[in-house]
């Protein structure tokens, strides 16, 4: 059982600020998403064999006064705040048992502002995709909704709907409902990874291969190409769509032959389909480890922005998903080697 230390003073370091935390970084709020965030990024810490640094927000409310005096008037925080610590206290008891080394810290300010300072040095950041009767209106859901798209580091979001995979139980009447329709679903080792052609796509792809291996998981690498549309009306009707799968095919072959050069013990597949990516994605999600998407895309096979995509699979995911910042690798540079890409023809 590793180290548990409990900081319950933002000043904790004596410097008059926190310490930033490493590895990975937890947000709980004291509700059941939280919890199922919690219990997946104790078992990441133990794989990846990193700490990890549970943390939760609060800030006062301030009301404006009715009385002759006029002006504002703010509340005691010592309530709330030993509210706060009760969070973290149970959440550090829930991990007891997982083999990690754990800290802890109560920070005072806005939920998606701790955490996004805390992106800076984290490995990761883990949160529940939304808070329903949590911690003083640390609602996750607002959360969830605004880090991936700017934190520094890798996020995922836990929905409460795979409880069940994760050991964890809820009360939530609508996710029990959901859970029941779905039946029991087999949960296959295997990491899926959302492509575009995109150079963000393959930042994706490096960060989902890496994941795969620690889970000793297959990577499937799929790009799901949608129907004309919007931004694609200028296409001419006529357009012979099996030549357009023809090309993107040889593109993402090279780019599948590229990926086995970093990883060639990986055990790599690769699915191109017809469809919604968020639909495809989503449906992926129901039965596979973890999804990953990039934070956005430039245009990518025709037209499936990454941006768009990994929204709508974060609000309507069935399993964990991983959003990947765009960020540089050395590895991206020999990319061109291996066949053609998708910048080839801008």
């Amino acid at each position: 059982m590793g180290a548990q230390e409990l900081h319950p003073d933002p000043a904790r370091d004596g410097g008059g600020t926190s310490a930033a935390p490493e590895g990975i970084v937890v947000g709980v709020d004291g509700s059941d998403h939280g919890q199922c965030a919690l219990v997946w990024a104790a078992r990441e810490a133990q794989r990846r064999r990193r700490p990890l640094h549970i943390v939760t927000a609060y800030s006062v409310p301030i009301f404006a006064a009715s009385g002759l005096d006029g002006g504002y008037a703010t509340v005691d925080d010592s309530v709330i705040r030993e509210g706060a610590e009760a969070i973290v206290r149970q959440a550090l008891q829930k991990v007891s048992a997982y083999d990690i080394e754990v800290t802890s810290s109560v920070e005072n300010g806005d939920a998606s502002g701790v955490l996004l300072d805390m992106s800076h040095t984290a490995e990761l950041l883990v949160f529940g995709t939304r808070g329903r009767g949590g911690f003083v209106g640390r609602l996750l859901g607002s959360v969830s909704s605004a880090l991936p798209a700017h934190a520094k580091c890798p996020t995922v979001t836990v929905p409460l709907v795979c409880s069940d995979r994760l050991g964890e139980t809820t009360e939530d009447r609508r996710i029990k409902a959901e859970q029941a329709k779905a039946g029991h679903q087999r949960v296959e080792n295997v990491v899926v990874v959302g492509v575009d052609g995109s150079e963000q796509a393959r930042v994706a792809v490096l960060e989902a291969a890496a994941q795969a291996e620690r889970l000793g998981a297959t990577l499937r690498v799929v790009c799901a190409v949608p129907q004309y549309s919007g931004s694609l009306a200028w296409v001419p009707a006529p357009m012979d769509r099996k030549a357009l799968f023809a090309d993107i095919q040889v593109t993402l072959d090279a780019g599948m032959a590229w990926l086995r050069s970093h990883y060639p013990a990986l055990p790599t597949e690769s699915r191109l389909v017809d469809g919604s990516p968020v639909d495809v994605l989503v449906e992926a999600s129901r039965h596979v480890e973890l999804v990953v998407v990039g934070t956005r895309g430039r245009g990518g096979f025709t037209g499936m922005l990454l941006g768009s995509t990994s929204d709508g699979v974060l609000h309507h995911a069935k399993g964990p998903v991983m959003v990947v910042p765009d960020r540089e690798d050395p590895r991206l540079a020999d990319r061109s080697r291996f066949g053609p890409m998708l910048d080839d023809a801008a």
